[in-house]
């Protein structure tokens, strides 16, 4: 009887072992699955950024790597400058406006093109014979391999009189660096060694 009651007693001590074992286990699988979701919860919040609208409301913005994006701003960057720079007015403020935030956005290189162009006369002739020049983008094709980054593009000239317009092919190369962000430059980069590979008549098209 009293053998029986012992081998009880060890069975029970078993158990008991058993459980706790299993409980342990049990909180640990809790207390490691609350940790890890605190820590996940914390990382998405950490992405968020809330932005005071004039101090009177919040509005949530969501943060990224910027270097996602610059492959898009480097593009846009190249296209705002040859929109900048080959869209004439017969205005000499408009042109000198235009050009002025052009530079903005590119090196000495892009002023000496003006400048060589300007003691052609091309900027009066365009006064003078009340032309109107815009330029359509077909594609920017940036090089991400090296740096500094190069970039080619491929555009339309149209360069429009009163009884015809001509249409040019225009293929320009240049070469982006980084620079600091402003109101002047938001994507952040800089024109470097502009160069105009091709700008010849295509069409004529009588108005």
């Amino acid at each position: 009887m009293e053998f029986k009651t012992l081998r009880n007693i060890e069975n029970s001590f078993r158990q008991i072992r058993l459980y706790a074992i299993v409980f342990a286990l049990l909180c640990a699988g809790i207390t490691g699955y609350g940790v890890w979701h605190s820590y996940r919860f914390a990382e998405q919040q950490r992405q968020k950024i809330y932005v005071l609208d004039n101090g009177k409301s919040l509005m949530l913005a969501l943060a990224q790597d910027a270097s996602i994006n610059r492959p898009v701003e480097a593009r846009e960057h190249v296209r705002r400058f040859h929109e900048l720079f080959f869209t004439l007015a017969p205005d000499k403020n408009a042109i000198e406006s235009n050009m002025k935030r052009a530079f903005n956005l590119a090196d000495k290189s892009a002023f000496d093109y003006y400048k060589d162009l300007s003691e052609k006369g091309y900027y009066n002739r365009i006064i003078s014979g009340n032309v109107q020049q815009r330029i359509e983008i077909d594609s920017v094709s940036c090089s991400f391999e090296t740096y500094p980054y190069t970039a080619r593009t491929y555009a339309k000239q149209f360069i429009i009189r009163s009884s015809y317009v001509t249409k040019r092919s225009l293929i320009s190369s240049c070469y982006l660096v980084n620079s600091v962000r402003s109101d002047n430059n938001p994507q952040g980069f800089n024109i470097e060694k502009f160069a105009v590979i091709e700008n010849k008549d295509i069409e004529v098209i009588e108005r």
